[in-house]
């Protein structure tokens, strides 16, 4: 993924999908993580940032091995 992904990007990557997906963010600080996407978009210096909305658990080892995160 670009370093500067924009909304553009990030629509046309879940255009396509069932919009009843629940969304995750996934983290990896040292371990890898999903989190719950927050409901806020905040647009700051030509930036939107997404907030996460807590821990959710572990990433399924399929996830981890499609990032190389394991």
């Amino acid at each position: 993924m670009p370093q500067h992904f924009t909304v553009a990007h990030l629509i046309a990557q879940l255009q396509n999908l069932d919009p009843t997906l629940q969304v995750r963010l996934a983290v990896n600080p040292d371990f890898p993580f999903a989190h719950y996407v927050g409901t806020d978009v905040i647009v700051h210096n030509g930036t939107a940032y997404l907030g996460e909305d807590g821990q959710e658990g572990y990433l399924p080892p399929a996830v981890r091995d499609h990032l190389a995160w394991s």
